[in-house]
């Protein structure tokens, strides 16, 4: 039986959310050794979204929505990447060479693509449907990452960015809502943006489908623990229910 590295929690949700979160494990499999790597450097955030899985999943909670979650380092492949695009299996990350994915053949690619990248795209697309088949209206399609505070030696003040495709409006609205409560320095496609070719998953499944969406980066220095996580989901909810214009299914995550 071929191994799955999607994760999906509370499939049934009824909220008007579906959550993704690409890049939630620094698991690398054995098959790929280390990649090259040192453990330090698959623990940092060029292998995974550190604290970003659990700032989803307390969002999923608090919202009774699915989540769909990668469950394998990006270093091996990233979920939201086009196909085509370059980084889909990194070669470097922050400026740190990944010897294992140099070279690789065709037929490599194309398997990692058929065990990781379809079957979490397979997966986001069922939740999607199931959900709009039975509601009145669309749900909104929220991709949760978190960042470094330090890239390429740059010094990123940006705290959380809310980041938008070929569809703007949740994006900005949210964006709004943050730098108007103004308790963590909120900026529109900050760090990141559509020139970055980071905002795959959202185009394709939300943009695509006509529904509201955003990516969101949260810096990852503001996630480092269970309390840390739960001021940031409490933070978003608020917005979320604002710019959604939803009720409060919670008073406080799980």
């Amino acid at each position: 039986m071929a191994l799955s590295y999607t994760q999906v929690d509370n499939l049934d949700g009824t909220g008007p959310i579906v959550f993704a979160c690409e890049h939630a494990s620094q698991f690398v499999p054995d098959e790929y050794g280390d990649l090259g790597l040192s453990e330090a450097e698959i623990n940092s955030h060029i292998g995974w979204d550190p604290g970003a899985y659990d700032l989803a999943f307390h969002l999923a909670q608090r919202f009774d929505a699915p989540l769909i979650s990668s469950k394998i380092s990006r270093l091996v492949l990233d979920c939201n990447r086009a196909l085509d695009s370059s980084t889909l299996i990194p070669e470097q990350g922050d400026g740190s060479p990944v010897p294992g994915n140099k070279g690789l053949s065709a037929q490599e690619k194309a398997r990692r693509i058929a065990q990781i990248h379809q079957p979490f795209h397979a997966k986001l697309s069922e939740v999607i449907e199931a959900k709009t088949s039975t509601e009145m209206s669309l749900p909104a399609l929220v991709s949760i990452h978190s960042f470094t505070p330090v890239f390429n030696g740059n010094i990123r003040l940006t705290e959380c960015g809310f980041l938008h495709g070929r569809s703007d409006t949740l994006a900005r609205t949210c964006a709004e809502q943050g730098s108007r409560d103004g308790r963590y320095v909120t900026h529109l496609n900050q760090p990141y943006s559509s020139a970055d070719g980071v905002l795959y998953t959202i185009d394709r499944h939300g943009s695509t489908n006509g529904m509201p969406n955003v990516m969101i980066e949260v810096r990852n220095d503001l996630l480092t623990d269970h309390d840390a996580v739960v001021r940031v989901s409490g933070w978003l909810a608020k917005i979320f229910e604002q710019a959604l214009v939803i009720p409060s299914y919670r008073t406080e995550s799980k």
